[in-house]
């Protein structure tokens, strides 16, 4: 049944009855946040293995069923010479048993070296064989570490290695997410030796999609993953540095403001279309290639998010038959790999632990089919915001939900919070007076809060952002009953530039009832337009979302032409973005009612129809 809730949740457990609500465990909660502390602190191995204890308590994990044998820096030697370094995590006593690969393109620093440990530990005392294994120039492994263009070799070199090993019964399991999925999604094609299961988190087969969505470059996430991946480092680049890099023109030195040249950031800013590099880089990875199921845990705060739920999507419609229906989607309320906190909720959703609670069930089902049954049969799982609970579904996006549109109406003045701009749910009968502002790059609307990566991620008030004269804000009527919106999100708008080439963003935002905005969704749309063209309709595809907007919040719009440094900014050229450095300010227009009926759809579901 559609819509069967699990109140009060305080973590996505593996439970048989979705409908089960979660007990509320403070001092579980506690343990969680004591866990990842642990984690980064654990400088042994008996402290490794105490902490497994630990986190498997905390995840209701079954007991562990064996001890455990570690053989450090086994070798793999690819073709072409290169030592990928192993560390293998065997069940002692057990003889044939499945695998469990996860391929680490981090440094072997204190924390990552932890965390792997613990991670390999947790699985091999509970019958599994793991392989945690360096990529290329990371966690020990020889090789440059060039990202993306080696690991479909490597990984399936990987996979025909574990197929010789004693231990080997025929069955591979692999985990990870961001990078980790990447290393997944480049072999999930193989059969014999190949994936039997994956768990693939915050990462999709779309990559140039993830870096350019709307045509516009995820400026802070391309420079926090970029910054990220240099050298032997425990430490994530610093709010400093990526403020450094934002700081000037042009674009392509922006890692050399924040602290050095770095060239995986370069060649991203170099290739902004789908060509060749992005083709080499996306390579063989399509959903509908799939051979094994999967299990997809994306984060309503992740830029990996619209292009992960496609993922979804194609994979019911176009995997084989076997593979679709086995595969599951949880979607819950985070970043990139980063817990977010929700406004008037005291307890945010830890990201670490709900990226590996689902993990033992799911290979447990198709890697060890005697094994007790347990996880959720749903295909779909959902945080949804707002309410506050996670809620299983049959599908994705909700065949119940309504295509929803809310008119842009003002008397030309929507100029911030304090303008006349509305939300309405009927467009006005004949064109009223055009919303008009200045967008200047060399003056960008700030980003608060946003799909992307890094500390600056999720949610945050808008208020400093609506005092701008340059951010179009149109609100709706307070709610006299909650709104739930669930489903992608679209904006259609019609307007007009004197630049030649330039950005539009828009912004959905929770008005709470004491004023306080906070952002749900963005996206942004780039192109070139016509020199003194009329109005011209353009449609922006903002992030999907499960929000409930409760009865007295209302319902905001925020437009405007930048959104930095969430995506870059346009110069308004028309000349290459990443190497202008003479921007120019263009005046923009938002034209509504009549002939040019700008609306926000939103996907409403019906809270007659929502079952629990």
């Amino acid at each position: 049944m559609n819509g069967r809730v699990r109140r009060n949740a305080q973590r996505l457990r593996p439970s048989d009855d979705a409908a089960t609500p979660a007990p509320a465990a403070p001092t579980r909660r506690s343990w969680a946040r004591a866990t990842i502390g642990l984690i980064a602190l654990a400088l042994t191995v008996g402290a490794c293995s105490v902490l497994a204890g630990v986190v498997a308590q905390v995840l209701d994990y079954r007991a562990a069923e064996f001890d455990v044998a570690i053989e450090r820096g086994v070798a793999v030697v690819t073709s072409d010479g290169v030592r990928l370094r192993s560390d293998v995590f065997l069940p002692k006593g057990a003889a044939r048993i499945p695998t469990i690969l996860v391929r680490v393109p981090l440094d072997k620093t204190t924390t990552n070296t932890a965390f792997a440990t613990t991670v390999g530990r947790l699985w091999a005392e509970r019958g599994y064989a793991v392989v945690i294994q360096g990529t290329r120039g990371h966690y020990g492994s020889g090789g440059r570490a060039v990202p993306f263009l080696d690991e479909r070799a490597d990984g399936i070199e990987t996979l025909r290695w574990i197929e010789r090993q004693p231990w080997y019964d025929g069955r591979i399991g692999m985990w990870g997410g961001s990078y980790f999925g990447y290393t997944q999604w480049v072999v999930a094609d193989q059969v014999e030796p190949g994936p039997a299961a994956l768990f693939i988190q915050l990462c999709s087969t779309d990559l140039h999609r993830m870096f350019y969505p709307g045509g516009a470059f995820s400026l802070e996430t391309a420079l926090y993953w970029a910054l990220r991946s240099r050298g032997d480092r425990d430490d994530p680049p610093s709010v400093a540095m990526l403020e450094r890099a934002a700081a000037g023109f042009p674009l392509r030195a922006a890692d050399d403001r924040a602290v050095e040249d770095v060239p995986a950031f370069n060649v991203w800013v170099d290739h902004p279309e789908r060509d060749a590099y992005w083709a080499a880089v996306d390579g063989e990875s399509r959903p509908e290639r799939l051979r094994a199921p999967v299990l997809l845990m994306a984060g309503w705060y992740d830029p990996f998010l619209p292009t992960q739920l496609e993922d979804f999507v194609r994979i019911r419609a176009g995997a084989p038959r076997h593979v679709a229906e086995a595969s599951r989607l949880i979607v819950g309320p985070w970043a990139h790999a980063e817990t977010v906190t929700l406004p008037a909720h005291g307890t945010p959703r830890n990201y670490r632990l709900e990226s590996l609670a689902p993990s033992l069930p799911w290979f447990d089902r198709h890697l060890r089919p005697s094994a007790p049954r347990a996880g959720n049969d749903q295909a779909v799982t959902l945080y949804v915001m707002g309410d506050n609970v996670w809620r299983d579904e049959a599908e994705w996006p909700l065949a119940r939900a309504r295509a929803t549109p809310y008119y842009l109406r003002s008397g030309g003045r929507a100029n911030g919070a304090g303008g006349d701009g509305v939300l309405a749910p009927a467009p006005a009968t004949s064109a009223e007076p055009p919303d008009r502002y200045l967008y200047d790059p060399r003056d960008p609307v700030p980003s608060a809060g946003g799909a992307m990566l890094g500390p600056r991620a999720g949610i945050a008030s808008q208020r400093a952002v609506e005092r701008r004269d340059d951010v179009l804000v149109y609100t709706s009527a307070t709610l006299a009953a909650d709104v739930e919106v669930t489903g992608p999100v679209t904006l259609v708008l019609y307007v007009s530039t004197a630049a030649a080439h330039t950005d539009f963003t828009g912004k959905l935002v929770d008005v709470h009832p004491d004023g306080s905005p906070y952002n749900v969704s963005d996206g942004i749309v780039r192109r070139a337009y016509a020199p003194r063209s009329g109005p011209t309709e353009i449609r922006l595809e903002l992030w999907p979302t499960s929000m409930v907007f409760k009865r007295g919040h209302r319902i905001r719009l925020e437009v405007s032409s930048s959104n930095y440094p969430r995506f870059d900014r346009n110069p308004n050229t028309g000349r290459p973005i990443a190497t202008e450095t003479e921007p120019v300010a263009a005046h923009q227009a938002i034209h509504h009612g009549g002939d040019t009926p700008s609306r926000l759809i939103l996907p409403i579901v019906p809270r007659a129809a929502r079952a629990g």
